[in-house]
């Protein structure tokens, strides 16, 4: 998917074929209408995001959202969040966790590094849709994201 700065797409940063398909079924069941594009790892996450590796020379676009998973190979969740507040053009993109850690160390670490919310995969597609349907109405239609002005990436 190519993501234009004018499409209010979400970034699913998810290494597990089965979770990604689960969410993307889900937000189209739920009719979030956006378009996703997914990052299998925290590398490529932050490739695509600041514009670097693969992603080098692609027109610069922001997320509406990003669904960050934490358990991620060749760099975790939680390093890709703390990458994205450090950085001036990506500290106020909302970062959603959705994961299926129970570790507490993880919550409280993913809330001390500035995630906006926390939520663990339910288990059942049932629940899970009806998860991703809630997110996708808060922060893709009833939140009021910071101005465009300063998430646009120069």
């Amino acid at each position: 998917m190519n993501a234009t700065g004018k499409d209010k797409f979400i970034l699913l940063v998810e290494d597990n074929p089965r979770d990604e398909d689960l969410t993307l079924r889900a937000l189209k069941r739920s009719n979030v209408l956006n378009p996703v594009f997914v990052a299998r790892d925290g590398v490529e996450a932050l490739d695509y995001l600041f514009g670097r590796g693969a992603y080098a020379g692609a027109p610069p676009a922001l997320p509406q959202l990003v669904l960050l998973d934490l358990k991620l190979p060749k760099l975790d969740g939680l390093e890709v969040l703390r990458m994205l507040r450090l950085d001036e053009r990506t500290k106020l993109v909302p970062v959603v966790i959705l994961t299926s850690s129970v570790e507490e160390q993880d919550l409280v670490r993913g809330y001390s590094l500035g995630a906006n919310s926390y939520v663990r995969k339910p288990v059942d597609f049932v629940q899970f849709s009806e998860a991703v349907r809630q997110l996708g109405l808060y922060w893709l239609v009833l939140n009021e994201g910071p101005p465009s002005s300063s998430r646009s990436r120069a």
